[in-house]
């Protein structure tokens, strides 16, 4: 391990020392949310230092073990020492250098969802329809809550647009990969030559800001229309006007929300998706700035513009991004999103591992 990277550690142990003390003060602990804030720093930063000082006891061990390789009786023990000191040292090495990756706060919050159909028509609408069905089955292993903030239902099937809030643990921080284009192959059900036809779709995913965070909207700036809320029947259907649509008049950017009978409720949740858009659109101005390339841009929905390719005929998920192909489309489209979520973030890891490692040197 470099100078460098001990003298980050030996910082981290300080950093230690005076959060154990903090947290001692009852001043602090009067304050909860400061009190919580400095636990989970304390909590991370606890686990980083304890890793730190299993790494400088095996290098010690290392070294002890090396001093014995000179005595005849000790040779063969000091070998397996040696070799088992090794090993550890570069886990813990690997392991160090990745708990020092910049964490994103907004990975632990919950999260805004959206799925809009594309080009294709109405097999666009029922691939949106798909994708909707692969996230909510995708959270409910996860365990995680789901609420429709609202949706717009297409004529045969699926949706032209529907928005979900996702709240659990690392909510947005596993899907905020999902953001792109996201393009079908397939026989459409509506195709009666049996030609594959390819259609496309756009998703969007935002973290559901902090209240501390949130955007301060000036109401003049908001335009906020009230209608009777559409769809094909039943609960979706009422007779007063209790469906909101609110425009940012400075940004054009609209939410709208009619799937509670109550205007209020509805108010209220347009209300929460636009701060979160406003709040995503801020993020990716930044972010264009920061990057020639963001990855993360949300797609226009044209066939050509995609991170993924869903390959029905054979069966065919690829990612474009990392290059991941996976031939398990039916598990996938069932919620089985672990395997591909797992590799995005993996991918991530080692782009931020990479740029630690240049600026360090």
């Amino acid at each position: 391990m470099n100078s460098t990277l001990r003298e980050q550690f030996d910082r981290l142990a300080l950093r230690l020392a005076e959060l154990d003390a903090t947290l001692a003060d009852p001043a602090v602990s009067a304050d909860i949310k400061r009190w919580r804030a400095l636990s989970r720093e304390q909590a991370e930063v606890d686990g980083i230092v304890a890793r730190y000082r299993r790494y400088k006891q095996r290098e010690a061990d290392l070294a002890a073990a090396r001093g014995m390789q000179d005595d005849p009786e000790m040779a063969e023990m000091a070998q397996e020492e040696i070799a088992a000191a090794s090993a550890d040292l570069d886990r813990l090495h690997a392991e160090l250098q990745t708990a020092l990756i910049p964490k994103d706060p907004d990975d632990e919050r919950p999260a805004f969802l959206e799925i809009r159909a594309g080009t294709g028509g109405d097999e666009s609408a029922l691939f949106a329809g798909d994708l909707a069905r692969m996230y909510l089955r995708f959270c409910e292993r996860q365990g995680w809550r789901t609420e429709i903030m609202s949706q717009s239902d297409a004529e045969l099937g699926g949706y032209k647009e529907l928005v979900l809030r996702i709240e659990g643990e690392n909510a947005y921080g596993q899907l905020r990969f999902e953001s792109g284009g996201h393009r079908v192959q397939r026989v459409p059900a509506t195709e009666s030559q049996g030609r594959i036809h390819t259609s496309a779709c756009t998703v969007a995913v935002m973290p559901d800001p902090d209240e501390a965070e949130e955007v301060q909207l000036n109401p003049a700036e908001l335009r906020i229309d009230t209608f009777r809320a559409s769809g094909a029947g039943g609960q979706h259907v009422n007779k007063t006007d209790s469906a909101i649509r609110i425009t940012h008049l400075p940004t054009g950017l609209v939410a709208e929300c009619q799937d509670d009978r109550s205007q209020h409720r509805n108010k209220a949740k347009a209300m929460a998706v636009l701060v979160a858009r406003l709040r995503e659109k801020e993020r990716s101005e930044r972010a264009a700035k920061e990057a020639a390339t963001r990855k993360g841009l949300i797609g226009s929905g044209d066939r050509s513009d995609r991170i993924r390719t869903y390959n029905f005929p054979q069966g065919r998920l690829t990612d474009h991004r990392i290059n991941l192909t996976l031939y398990k489309l039916g598990q996938i489209m069932e919620g089985d999103l672990g395997d591909v979520v797992a590799a995005l973030q993996a991918a991530r890891a080692a782009e931020q591992l990479a740029q630690l490692e240049a600026g360090l040197n």
